[in-house]
């Protein structure tokens, strides 16, 4: 009786996570090991995702402004010490995150993970550019030195298909929001419709580009020609609203070709790759045909649409990136980084610290040393081995997830 009422000490409120089974099978695991599971649904979707959970299930109906005291409420009624929550920018968690502290509530941080593709994120407060994580390169040093080398993560099969089928339900399950929910706004600038059918028409030319993509790599990588790496992000992404000073990835390339145009050296080219999940909904190509012509760069520019990403990196002269993981895979092929806002590898050592000017002149490559050490960190303080949208990696993240809400002090906290 004891051990069951220590367990019961911890009360968990969920707010809104991915469009999957996770939370469903991560509620059901917290219960079963004696804690309260409280959530709150905004959407026929969130309905949908919260079936057989024996927990206690709350539809907000109300107006954003109203969310607040609504959440206050919440964790009076049920004695909440935990939230759980996937996206700390979106603003139906705003009010939660915010609040949080002075009521002594830890918050808990689901994301993609830092390291891909066999790990998610979980962090306490926030994570990204919110990160409790340091951004000293000497606690990198001294804390990834001290701890052991984590096993080989356990493997899985995640396809886009299985990830996509479960994103169709629960915006099919959205259609019923005006009757609901008629008061919730999804926090997507992009409808699911407008989505879906920019997907449909990339992925239907996808075949095609990559043929063609994969002999224009050849070619540049045969050619000898020295070229940096600029990979897009996702308009939509919070790494890009939320986290950086630019609006959209155009702001971007307008950025760095401008600068690439004024200061790389002559026989330097820039190769742009697309992101592999955008929707198609950008003319990219167009967009960078107007930019060449402005800047005189004609010639000098490569776009793809798909590729090796680590054969291009692994011959790059060096990698331009906002705030992507892409500039992790960078670092780990110890090609010279330069990142425009402050992702969590942006240390001294890692990234390049002069300007994006001086960038495009012989950049000097990451420290090895000091890189496996950021790795073997950030793996033990804020990596879950395990996924987010197919069976396996389900399993695995609800194990090894759970184990860490449970703990406290989290492992990151244990390490400052």
């Amino acid at each position: 009786m004891e051990a069951i009422e220590l367990k019961q000490k911890r009360a968990f409120l969920f707010l809104q996570g991915v469009c999957s089974p996770f939370y469903q099978r991560l509620a059901r695991r917290l219960t079963d090991d004696g804690h309260r599971v409280v959530k709150v649904n905004f959407n026929a979707g969130d309905l949908v995702y919260w079936q057989r959970t024996h927990s206690h299930s709350h539809l907000f109906r109300g107006p954003l402004s109203e969310l607040p005291a609504y959440i206050t409420s919440l964790w009076q009624r049920y004695g909440i010490t935990d939230q759980i929550l996937f996206g700390d920018r979106r603003p139906i968690h705003r009010p939660a995150v915010d609040q949080a502290p002075a009521a002594g509530i830890r918050t808990h941080v689901f994301e993609e993970g830092y390291f891909r593709p066999f790990w998610v994120t979980l962090e306490r407060e926030g994570v990204n550019g919110h990160s409790l994580l340091p951004r000293d390169p000497t606690w990198f040093y001294e804390t990834g030195k001290a701890l052991p080398e984590l096993p080989t993560p356990v493997r899985f099969r995640s396809s886009f298909k299985i990830r996509a089928m479960h994103d169709v339900a629960y915006h099919v399950a959205g259609l019923a929001n005006p009757l609901v929910a008629p008061r919730y706004r999804n926090h997507a600038p992009i409808t699911a419709p407008v989505e879906y059918a920019g997907y449909i028409k990339r992925f239907t030319l996808l075949k095609q580009w990559k043929k063609h993509d994969a002999q224009r790599i050849k070619t540049l990588i045969e050619s000898g020609k020295p070229y940096f790496m600029l990979p897009l992000q996702l308009n939509t992404d919070a790494q890009i609203r939320d986290h950086s000073p630019y609006a959209n990835m155009e702001e971007v390339m307008d950025h760095v070709m401008g600068s690439f145009a004024e200061h790389a050296p002559s026989d330097a080219l820039l190769c742009i790759k697309n992101h592999p999940l955008d929707m198609g909904l950008v003319n990219y190509p167009s967009i960078i045909a107007r930019l060449s012509d402005f800047y005189g760069l004609n010639g000098r520019i490569v776009y793809l649409e798909s590729g090796d990403l680590n054969a291009l990196i692994k011959h790059a002269v060096g990698t331009v990136t906002v705030n992507s993981t892409v500039g992790i895979v960078s670092l780990e092929h110890q090609c010279p980084t330069f990142t425009l806002s402050d992702p969590i590898y942006n240390l001294a050592g890692l990234t390049y610290e002069g300007s994006l000017e001086e960038f495009w002149h012989q950049p000097p490559p990451p420290s090895t040393e000091l890189f496996g050490y950021f790795r073997n960190t950030v793996m033990h303080a804020a990596q879950v081995n395990g996924g987010f949208y197919c069976q396996p990696g389900i399993d695995l993240a609800v194990n090894n997830a759970a184990q860490i809400l449970e703990a406290c002090p989290s492992p990151l906290e244990k390490l400052l």
